[in-house]
């Protein structure tokens, strides 16, 4: 038996598992489908405030209890799309204003959504991720930036 075929990390009694890490960050995982109806929801209210031209609202209603959790990549993606479309539909001119009436936590969520979107620049306007990081960066600082990639939540 060659000792490159053997999984070391299944034999470590301290190794975490992700179902035991999300446990602790996130807590009592809701059922997919309400999670997946949530999102829906939540699309639907955040079109509604930007037709009526409340981006304001719909950034921060776009930002709320976004979805953690391992099985729930379609609605990640779902949430994801709704908070492009927030902040492509918002002037650079109101970038700034907007970002420091967001709380320290919704800060965070945005931060982490900028990088979701920004790892697909494909699909989405990196130019405008990069105007909104930079804007967030100001106001947040880099201790967003460390929050952000040291969580192990992931949207």
């Amino acid at each position: 038996m060659s000792f490159r075929k053997i999984d070391i990390d299944a034999l470590e009694e301290e190794m975490f598992r992700q179902e035991e890490i999300d446990a602790q960050e996130i807590g009592e995982a809701r059922p997919q489908h309400e999670v997946e109806a949530q999102v829906n929801n939540r699309a639907q209210e955040v079109r509604s405030l930007l037709q009526r031209g409340n981006t304001s609202g719909a950034l921060t209603t776009s930002l709320q209890d976004p979805p953690y959790g391992n099985d729930l990549e379609a609605a990640k993606a779902r949430n994801t799309t709704t908070v492009m479309e927030v902040l492509n539909s918002i002037k650079v001119a109101d970038v700034a204003p907007l970002v420091k009436n967001l709380s320290i936590e919704e800060q965070d969520v945005l931060m982490k959504y900028l990088y979701a979107g920004m790892a697909l620049p494909e699909k989405y306007n990196a130019g405008v991720l990069l105007t909104w990081h930079e804007k967030l960066t100001e106001v947040a600082g880099q201790g967003c930036i460390v929050r952000v990639i040291t969580d192990r939540r992931t949207v």
